[in-house]
């Protein structure tokens, strides 16, 4: 959504996430069949594979929470280098309307970081949120107060602790299932030293 002005490196551990999602469904798989078929050799299969997930998930976690602590310097720099560009690249001028129109606020820190753009006090159509009826251009005087960086800023900070808590429940549920799948497994090489 806000893609351009966030940059890309702040992207990455959601991406790296996506791709473990899809090798625990690969995983998930070894569990399920070894459970239905009674095969400790694919039980310890799955209890590894997940075992090393849980592992990178907590690498990528720590590494998430230093990346958590650049944030700010990430978005100044998304920032600065699209409205730089604003005046000449298409996506940034759609980055910066979106961002200014869901998150009802202008420019980086204000309304006045237009003026090298606009070389007067016009500002885009996105800043201005309520102009009297009548009004057709959107000018500082009608434009929002607020900077995006402080506002995106703290609205991407809430959302990365959520999403924290959320990485370490399902960590947990990955932790219960190792313990589980080794139960399994040894429940299986009983059963079958039994027999």
């Amino acid at each position: 959504m806000f893609f351009p002005t966030v940059g890309e490196s702040f992207w990455t551990a959601p991406i790296v996430l996506i791709v473990i999602g899809s090798i625990i469904f690969v995983v998930a798989c070894f569990g399920c069949c070894g459970a239905a078929k009674e095969s400790p050799c694919m039980i310890i299969t799955f209890s590894i594979f997940l075992g090393v997930v849980f592992l990178v998930e907590i690498g990528i976690g720590v590494a998430g929470y230093y990346k958590h602590e650049q944030l700010s310097g990430i978005l100044e720099k998304g920032f600065n280098k699209t409205l730089e560009s604003y005046p000449n690249d298409k996506g940034a001028q759609e980055a910066w309307n979106l961002v200014q129109s869901e998150m009802q606020c202008c420019g980086i820190n204000g309304p006045e970081d237009w003026e090298p753009i606009y070389k007067n006090d016009t500002v885009p159509r996105a800043c201005c949120h309520r102009m009297p009826v009548g009004v057709n251009k959107c000018t500082r005087e009608y434009a929002s107060t607020e900077g995006c960086f402080s506002k995106l800023s703290n609205f991407l900070g809430s959302k990365s602790l959520i999403l924290a808590g959320i990485g370490i429940g399902l960590a947990i549920v990955q932790l219960i299932a190792v313990l589980l799948a080794c139960c399994l497994y040894g429940s299986f090489r009983r059963q079958y030293e039994t027999v």
